[in-house]
């Protein structure tokens, strides 16, 4: 049996602001962009270099799924971003003014910081040891 994981949705207030975040500050490929209705889209962006699961960037439907954005795991880190290069990526971080939640250390499985995206999800940085 082989399965993968394709995507995960990440529940946005708008796609432009969320694509905007994504592609120009973390420097994400957008791999669709594809209008479904008036109203919805299907936008789906990857880290650059990534053959993994990428991010469906699912704008908010109703108040519910509104009242999600930003903290979909209540508080805790919701995704994590492995990295080739630590230091190249803390510093974009710093360069575009993201929210660095916890500043960077080194543990048994690597260098990791914690950010914040646009909307106050929690993301780990780390570049495997």
């Amino acid at each position: 049996m082989k399965q993968t994981l394709a995507q995960l949705a990440l529940v946005v207030k708008d796609y432009d602001e969320a694509i905007d975040f994504y592609t120009k500050k973390l420097h994400f490929q957008l791999i669709e962009d594809t209008k479904l209705s008036e109203v919805k889209r299907w936008v789906v962006v990857k880290p650059p270099g990534s053959t993994a699961a990428g991010l469906l960037l699912a704008k908010a439907a109703n108040e519910e799924q509104a009242s999600r954005i930003g903290n979909q795991t209540g508080g805790r880190v919701f995704l994590f971003l492995y990295t080739d290069d630590f230091d190249r990526d803390f510093k974009n971080l710093l360069d575009h003014n993201i929210t660095i939640v916890r500043p960077p250390k080194t543990e048994a499985y690597g260098k990791v910081a914690v950010f914040a995206d646009l909307y106050g999800n929690l993301w780990d940085l780390i570049e495997p040891a």
